[in-house]
This record gives structure tokens, C-alpha cells and sequence, in this order.
């Protein structure tokens, strides 16, 4: 028998009178996903989903849900009638896919239908016991089985699977709202990236660079991160702003100890006036605390004083070792290293300032023009739409 993918969520289940506004958006985000592997139906039944797919498609269809945010975990599951005979043979037939001599497994049930007429422990029972009676070298252990037979009654068939595959968990991307991601090659800000989509908000994404200091791979190195980025979040809309003439008016005209504080002033001024003209309400960034020396608290204040729009700082309490294993997890790690500089590693001062006077920048930035390549900036954005890399 064809197996179905029965998806589970969990965050969602707390969400009371708005819970079918975040079932219906994760609905969506998942047939969003499996688009390109038709045809596919999913349905929804008492906080279930399920996938009915070819199945051909069943692998692509679970990798790619694995990626979706509000998925906690998907089973690839066997329904059958609600007959205990016929929950036997299932589980007998789910047991010999996996099945060496001496292995131990377990019954759990899970009787959600309480007109089905054999109580839980019964079910447990039985099964169990047919499959003891099969020719099979088999043995029971309840605390520390190899396999699990799981068995769902519902109310019109029973769901039997053995394999539970974790997903991303979180909330549906788009139920939170949308936000503006400062975008580098490095390993940080796709992290932060990543959560800011974990907790249901819907990303555009702006990327400094430097011609000609930086060049081509550069950018398709963000290029490709924004692909991760969207295989968890839907396409992402990239803004690629050149920075080349502020960086170069910044490091002529202005103390070097402050280059670094100075260029993300400049950079929240335009990210604000992008997001005011996308009705984006905040801005992502992926900074944090004590990291490196621009990320001083003193720092990162100046550098919000700039704008009046909320700059949130997902990875403000993690460590490196921490953002690295997260990279790592999602697969951003590979494209984040790949040895192409992005416009944040030039021009970096020797003895950057940790401590900055908010007077000292202002008196600072009244030698740049700043009206003048704050326009530019904004008038030479580059927009593109990434979709996922499927």
C-alpha cells in the first residue's frame, strides 16, 4: 500500500481563536512547497495534515518539508481500514521493512476515536501478540525498543508508521508579518535570517557591495544564500545597494578608529528609507554582543540612533560556536566561507573606536554629503527576485 505523509504542528495548537489563521497559512506554505512534484493533495483533519503523492515524489516531497517553518514533525504513514486485522497485517508488513533476527520492538497507540471498540492497551495488546505469532525472530521491549509500530485510530481509518522525521518547527512564514534582512557573505546575518523566518516573518533581503573591490562572486555568493533562504521562506526579494562611494567618501573625510560604526549608520539610514518605500516595519540584522568590536552595546546604540524604525538583533546572545552550528545545520555554512570579501571586510580600521561619542559621529558625519550619496545609494538599487533552489 502507498504510503501518505501526515504532517503534525506544534507551536500552533496554543494559538486558540486564531488558530485557523496559522493552520490555514501553514496549509498554504506547504502546497507552496511541494509545487513542481503534482500531483499532490493535502488535506487537513483535527490538527493533521496529509500529503498524498506519487510515489515517486514521496523523498523530494519529505526534504523539502523538513524546510517548512510550523512543521514539527512527518511520517510517512499506511492507512488502513479501522479492522484489527487489518491494522496486524499493516504492522507486520511495516515491521519486516526494517526487520532483522532478534530485533525488539514496540506497540503505541494512539486512539483518538473512542467508538473504535478495543481500548488502547488492548490494541497494544493484540498487535503485539500477532506479531509474536509471525514467523519472525522478534522480542518485546517497552523502554528501549528498535522499532516503534505506531498506530493512530481516527475516525475513519487507522494511520500506522514507524519512522518520525523532525521538521524545523517555529511558526508559518507570513503569519508574523514582513522585515528587511541586512544581508553580508558572512556567516552571521543568514542565521539571523533563518530565525526572523522561524518565527512566521516573511523576509526581503539588502546587500551592500563595492565595485570593483568587490566583485562578482560576491554577489552570487548572497545570491545563493537568499536560494537557502527562500527554500525555508518563499521567494526573497534581494536589494543589492552600491556602497562603493560611501565607503570611499567615509575613509577619506572622516576619522579611521570610527569607519565601521560610521558605514552601518549609513547603511540603517538606507535600509530604513527602503523599508518606509516597501512597507517593510523592521529591520533584521546579524549582529551580536561583544562578537567583534563594533558590536560593543555603546556601538551597536549609535548605530540605532540613526533610524526610528525597530533594528531586532536575532543572534544578540549567541556565541560564534553557536551561530557556526546553527550554519551548519541549515547548510549556509559552506556558501558563508567561500573566500569572496563583501563590502563589511573592507576598509576595517586597525584599532576600531569600542566606545563611540553619538557627538563625535554627528560631528563626523557633517563632513560627508550625506543627503547626496544617501539619494544615490537608493536611486541605484538593484532589484531580484531568488526563488528556492529546489
Amino acid at each position: 500500500m502507498q504510503p501518505v505523509l501526515l504532517i503534525r504542528y506544534g507551536e500552533i495548537a496554543l494559538k486558540g481563536k486564531n488558530r485557523p489563521f496559522f493552520e490555514n497559512r501553514l496549509l498554504r506554505n506547504i502546497e507552496e512547497s511541494l509545487k513542481g512534484l503534482e500531483p499532490f493533495q493535502v488535506s487537513f483533519r483535527r490538527g493533521r495534515y496529509y500529503v498524498k503523492i506519487e510515489e515517486e515524489n514521496l523523498y523530494a516531497a519529505q526534504r523539502r518539508l523538513r524546510q517548512v517553518f510550523g512543521i514539527v514533525s512527518i511520517s510517512p504513514v499506511f492507512p488502513v481500514k479501522l479492522d484489527l486485522e487489518e491494522i496486524c497485517r499493516q504492522a507486520l508488513q511495516l515491521l519486516k521493512n526494517s526487520y532483522k533476527p532478534g530485533m525488539t520492538f514496540k506497540i503505541a497507540t494512539r486512539r483518538a476515536n473512542k467508538n473504535f471498540p478495543y481500548p488502547t492497551p488492548e490494541v497494544n495488546n493484540l498487535v503485539g501478540a500477532y506479531l509474536l505469532k509471525s514467523n519472525l525472530e522478534l522480542k518485546v521491549d517497552v523502554h528501549n525498543p528498535e522499532i516503534v509500530i505506531n498506530i493512530e485510530i481516527r475516525e475513519k481509518k487507522a494511520y500506522l508508521y514507524s519512522q518520525i522525521i523532525p521538521g524545523p518547527g517555529g511558526l508559518p512564514v507570513g503569519v508574523t508579518g514582513k522585515g528587511l534582512l541586512l544581508l553580508s557573505g558572512g556567516i552571521d546575518s543568514p542565521v539571523a535570517g533563518w530565525m526572523a523566518l522561524k518565527r512566521g516573518i516573511e523576509l526581503e533581503a539588502l546587500h551592500f557591495h563595492s565595485p570593483p573591490f568587490t566583485g562578482d562572486n560576491a554577489l552570487h555568493k548572497v545570491m545563493d544564500l537568499c536560494q537557502l533562504l527562500a527554500a525555508y521562506g518563499g521567494n526573497i526579494t534581494l536589494h543589492l545597494a552600491p556602497f562603493t562611494e560611501i565607503q570611499k567618501e567615509i575613509r577619506l573625510r572622516c576619522p579611521e578608529p570610527m569607519l565601521i560604526t560610521l558605514m552601518r549608520r549609513v547603511m540603517l539610514r538606507v535600509a530604513e528609507s527602503l523599508a518606509a518605500a516597501r512597507k517593510l516595519p523592521v529591520i533584521f540584522t546579524g549582529e551580536s554582543l561583544g562578537q567583534v568590536a563594533s558590536q560593543t552595546l555603546e556601538n551597536l546604540a549609535a548605530i540605532n540612533e540613526v533610524v526610528s524604525l525597530p533594528v531586532l538583533r536575532p543572534l544578540i546572545g549567541f556565541d560564534k560556536e553557536e551561530i557556526v552550528n546553527i550554519a551548519r545545520r541549515i547548510e549556509s555554512y559552506p556558501i558563508s566561507i567561500r573566500p569572496f570579501d563583501d563590502c563589511c571586510t573592507l576598509f576595517v580600521p586597525r584599532h576600531p573606536v569600542t566606545r563611540p561619542s553619538v557627538e563625535e559621529l554627528r560631528r563626523a558625519e557633517e563632513k560627508l554629503p550625506l543627503e547626496e550619496l544617501i539619494a544615490s545609494c537608493l536611486d541605484n538599487i538593484e532589484t531580484k527576485q531568488i526563488e528556492a533552489l529546489r
